[in-house]
């Protein structure tokens, strides 16, 4: 692998390398996507979660990982088989007026997206070595450059490397406190079963789906996916099938960090006062399960919001690129981004209700790229013989139809003032 070209090898056929070298080469776009789903969003909602209703929200985790696996896989197939981002085939089939309103929602979730990864790192360094919110915000801004520099000189498979690199420590650090944690596994196991305890439970669980299945990651992976590889169309259903276990296995990492989040809140947090907040919720982890498990737990999250601005970045590009055919330069979009996030801190605003409220805003923008990327993907126009199955488009659907419904629910609760 040179760059982002497929060498004559490879080309050739993926049935003509070694199967190790092969799975190697592979990893990397859904990697890259599942940060999204470790973002310090998540970190907030989960720890809330936990720490309000125990074990009782294990069950939206679960149901929205298995979502994300379906979701993220459309996304790198629609990528893979046109050749062109989601927004890229939004933007050609959509009149300027729509085209304009689309590219207004979906920047406005790419915002929220980057105002809880800025926040959470700040936090992080906060928790870390006492450095002032606003001043943190500033160097996550500034360290995130230097990670999306790596993308823009040296192109997207060392950017790639760099970011799965923070998955792992953002893995070691959110994990740490599982092995050490009070929990009930047989409590754990009954936070299975789907229910809601009040209109507060319904917005958290809300929170936890839009930090779970992420707007923005939606549309990046079709990017990631078609950037990294550019297959020839005969070597397309071999590297469909092994992006599934691509898919499958970042999920997979993806979600056991979040269900572990949650967990140790459940058993360690509940009850304890001060946790409705990431710095409470950290002293509270420090105290009850020692400071080694703290120290990870807060490297963890600055690697969170180091490695989820940065993809955030790139994804707003993406969109923006797509949608409107207009590039900025990555350095340059990420100064503007940048500035709602300090002005949020700047006025001292609760950083993690802030992180909370965010993603809900984050699951009102996902029907907007989930039903495109469904529709499209299912049109055998667009995807010839790599269309959807009637299967598969049941399931999509049906994930469309419940995160709809779900986020109607929120947005009764929110007017009517019962969350």
């Amino acid at each position: 692998m040179h760059g982002d070209v497929l060498t004559p090898e490879e080309s050739a056929g993926l049935g003509t390398v070694r199967p190790r070298r092969r799975v190697l080469w592979l990893w990397g776009p859904a990697f890259v996507a599942a940060i999204a789903y470790v973002d310090p969003g998540n970190v907030a909602a989960n720890l809330t979660a936990g720490a309000q209703h125990g074990y009782l929200l294990v069950w939206v985790l679960v149901a929205a990982n298995s979502m994300a696996v379906l979701v993220q896989y459309l996304s790198a197939k629609t990528g893979l088989v046109t050749g062109r981002s989601l927004p890229e085939l939004m933007g050609t089939r959509l009149r300027r007026g729509p085209r304009l309103l689309y590219w207004a929602q979906a920047e406005l979730v790419a915002a929220a997206t980057d105002l809880a990864e800025v926040l959470g790192g700040a936090i992080a360094l906060e928790i870390l070595f006492g450095v002032p919110l606003l001043l943190g915000g500033v160097i996550v801004g500034a360290v995130s450059m230097l990670v999306l520099s790596v993308q823009s000189r040296r192109g997207q498979r060392p950017f790639e490397i760099v970011v799965m690199g923070l998955l792992l420590v953002i893995t070691i650090g959110f994990m740490a406190g599982l092995l050490v944690s009070h929990t009930s596994w047989p409590d754990a196991l009954g936070g299975l079963v789907p229910r809601f305890d009040g209109a507060g439970s319904v917005l958290l669980a809300a929170s936890m789906l839009g930090a779970t299945v992420m707007p923005h990651a939606i549309y990046v992976h079709s990017a990631l996916a078609r950037d990294r590889h550019r297959p020839r169309a005969e070597d397309l259903s071999r590297l469909l099938r092994a992006t599934r276990w691509d898919v499958v296995a970042s999920m997979a990492v993806a979600g056991t960090v979040n269900i572990a989040m949650l967990l140790v809140a459940a058993g360690s947090l509940q009850g304890v006062a001060g946790t409705d907040s990431i710095q409470g919720a950290h002293a509270a982890i420090t105290s009850s399960l020692g400071p080694t498990v703290g120290a990870l737990f807060g490297i963890g999250l600055l690697a969170s919001g180091l490695a989820s601005t940065s993809v955030g970045c790139y994804a707003g590009a993406t969109i923006m690129s797509g949608l409107l055919k207009v590039r900025v330069p990555m350095l340059a979009r990420r100064l503007v981004t940048l500035v709602p996030a300090l002005v949020i801190l700047a006025l001292g605003v609760n950083p993690t209700w802030a992180l909370v409220l965010s993603q809900v805003l984050l699951s009102l923008g996902i029907p907007f790229a989930l039903a495109p990327l469904v529709r499209l993907s299912s049109d055998t126009t667009v995807m010839g013989r790599f269309a959807n199955t009637l299967v598969l488009r049941v399931l999509a659907w049906t994930v469309v139809a419940l995160i709809v419904a779900l986020n109607l629910v929120l947005i009764v609760l929110t007017v009517t003032g019962s969350a």
